[in-house]
């Protein structure tokens, strides 16, 4: 803050005291002290009032209250520049509240890195700290039940574009991902994009238009294949999707298909090395990796 919005602020909150001091004062000053059975002139709607001076309790109470914010402005931040005589800042009390945190839990999450992602994905204490950094770190975007929304997978269904095992859920958090698919449009144009969504669909088993869908599976060959394999299984290493599950990222109805196909997807999960330290990062790898059993998926793609 600049000097002169200091000395504003700091003449407005002072001026603003010594305000309500002297109204508080000057009103009991010119009140009756025997006005308790005296009406005032003023009415209104057949409503008047007495010329008795407030109680001499919620004088004193309003008094100490002002009394309160100049011992609170002179300890604590509030005038402007001035940073109180006890030097306290809300960032000060976050460090210190994070160090407090940190030697509480450190040990327990140093204990927990020497532990198998496996083993630790069944431990119900390890459960409830990975839920709590999947709810700061994660909930944004997949949502704090893990089922995601488009665009953003559900973690949940045992389906991973990525891989589903620890070390590939670790490297998942530590590196983030980068996903890219290109525009088709340009290429294939509104009949061959509608052509290939009718394959595409047909590779889960829904119904389809089979004369379109075998027109689509050329064009499928000749632009597809190279990512998501010649049975559309997808190819973890690229984040490209398994195709035969029925499982989309971005929605399965025909024209959220064709649109992917039509203008291409971009996808990115930021890396979380930044954000938390190896101990952190192997509870919450061992949380997600269990989010599907403990949601009733049993196979993991």
């Amino acid at each position: 803050m600049s000097t002169g919005w200091s000395v504003f602020v700091i003449v407005i909150t002072l001026g603003m005291l010594l305000g309500f001091t002297w109204l508080i004062l000057n009103t009991r000053r010119i009140q009756d002290p025997n006005g308790a059975n005296k009406l005032n002139d003023h009415e209104f709607d057949g409503i008047t009032e007495y010329d008795a001076p407030m109680p001499e309790w919620f004088t004193w109470m309003f008094l100490g209250s002002i009394a309160f914010a100049l011992i609170y402005l002179i300890l604590y931040p509030g005038l402007g520049n001035f940073p109180g005589l006890l030097g306290w800042t809300s960032t000060g009390a976050l460090e210190a509240d994070q160090r407090r945190a940190e030697a509480r839990f450190d040990p327990l999450f140093q204990r927990f890195l020497r532990t198998p992602a496996e083993e630790l994905a069944e431990n119900p204490q390890a459960i409830r700290m990975g839920e709590r950094l999947f709810g700061n770190y994660c909930a944004q975007c997949h949502g704090s039940d893990a089922r995601g929304f488009p665009g953003f997978p559900n973690l949940t269904d045992g389906h991973w574009s990525w891989g589903g095992t620890p070390e590939q859920i670790r490297m998942t958090l530590v590196n983030g991902r980068v996903a890219a698919m290109p525009a088709w449009g340009p290429v294939l144009g509104e009949d061959g994009i509608r052509d290939t969504t009718e394959f595409v669909i047909s590779l889960a088993g829904r119904e389809h238009d089979e004369e379109a869908a075998a027109r689509g599976a050329e064009h499928y060959a000749r632009n597809c294949v190279a990512c998501h394999g010649p049975e559309g299984r997808g190819n973890q290493a690229l984040g490209a999707g398994d195709l035969t599950t029925g499982v989309y990222l971005y929605g399965g109805s025909r024209e959220t298909i064709a649109a992917s196909l039509r203008d291409g997807r971009n996808g990115v999960m930021p890396a979380q090395s930044d954000l938390l330290d190896e101990a952190r990062i192997h509870v919450l790898t061992a949380f997600v990796y269990g989010l599907p059993r403990r949601h009733g998926a049993t196979e993991r793609e």
